[in-house]
C-alpha cells in the first residue's frame, strides 16, 4: 500500500468506494482519504485497496484470536504489508481498529472471497500472507491454525488446497509434493510440467504486471522460493536433471 493512499484527502471517502465491512473498517480509520491514482473514484475500488485493506484486517482479526502479538510476527507483518515511512500510522490504525470491530473475520474474508471470486490466485496470495505472520514466532499455534483453515474454507479451498498451501510454510508429511499439487506416483515429467507451470503462474513479474500492491509481489516472491526448494527436494530425490 503506498503512502499515496493515505495522505491525499479529497470530497469523497475511501471507505465508501469501497463498499461492505472493509470499506466500514476503513472509512472509521481514514473517511476522507482517497487513493492517489488517476480515475479510481471513477470505477472500480482498486485490487491493491481491497487486497491490502483484506490482508491488514485478517491479520488483526488473527492476533486477536490468538490473544499474544509478539515482536516476531510484527515483524513478519511489516514484511508483508509493505509500507512507506508515512503510512505505517494509518496502516497501524487499521490494524488496531480491525482487533476491535463488531464485525467478525468471516465477513471480511467473504467480501475478499466475494471480489476475488474470478482470481482465486489472490485469495491464496492473502492466505499466504497470513501464513508468513503466523509462523513468524516459530510455530503455527492451534488457535491459528484453526483460523487460518476457517478463511481458507471461506475462501473456497478444501483439505487438498489448504495443506497445498500449508506445505510452503510448515512441515507436513510428502510436503514438497502438496507444494506442487502432486502426489508421490506423478511420474518425473509430470513433476516437471506441473513445476514450470506453477513457477509461469507464480512468477512475482506477473504480479506486477497485474497492477498489484508490493504486498502481493512480495507475497509471490515467497511463493516461488518455496515452489523452487520444493522442486529442488523433489529432484535430488529423484534424480532428475
Amino acid at each position: 500500500m503506498s503512502a499515496g493512499l493515505w495522505g491525499k484527502i479529497g470530497g469523497a471517502g475511501l471507505g465508501a468506494l469501497l463498499g461492505g465491512p472493509l470499506g466500514a473498517l476503513l472509512g472509521g480509520v481514514a473517511g476522507h482519504f482517497l487513493v492517489d491514482r488517476e480515475g479510481a473514484l471513477l470505477g472500480a475500488t482498486p485490487k491493491d485497496v481491497v487486497f491490502t485493506t483484506g490482508l491488514v484486517a485478517l491479520a488483526a482479526k488473527m492476533a486477536k484470536s490468538d490473544g499474544v502479538v509478539t515482536p516476531s510476527e510484527i515483524e513478519a507483518f511489516d514484511r508483508v504489508v509493505q509500507v512507506a515511512p508515512a503510512a505505517r500510522p494509518g496502516v497501524a490504525r487499521l490494524f488496531d481498529l480491525a482487533k476491535t470491530t463488531t464485525a467478525g473475520f468471516e465477513a471480511y474474508a467473504q467480501q475478499l472471497a466475494s471480489t476475488f471470486r474470478d482470481e482465486p490466485a489472490l485469495l491464496e496470495d492473502v492466505l499466504d500472507g497470513l501464513f508468513h505472520i503466523a509462523k513468524a514466532d516459530g510455530a503455527i499455534h492451534e488457535k491459528e491454525e484453526r483460523y487460518l483453515r476457517d478463511v481458507a474454507a471461506i475462501f473456497g479451498l478444501d483439505e487438498a488446497g489448504f495443506l497445498r498451501v500449508a506445505a510452503r510454510h510448515v512441515r507436513l508429511p510428502d510436503d514438497p509434493y502438496l507444494v506442487l499439487g502432486l502426489g508421490r506416483e506423478a511420474d518425473d515429467a509430470a513433476l516437471k510440467a506441473q513445476y514450470r507451470r506453477l513457477v509461469a503462474e507464480n512468477h512475482p513479474d506477473r504480479a506486477v504486471a497485474r497492477g498489484l500492491p508490493p504486498e502481493a509481489v512480495a507475497i509471490a516472491t515467497h511463493r516461488l522460493a518455496a515452489l523452487n526448494a520444493a522442486w529442488d527436494r523433489i529432484a535430488a530425490e529423484r534424480g532428475i536433471t
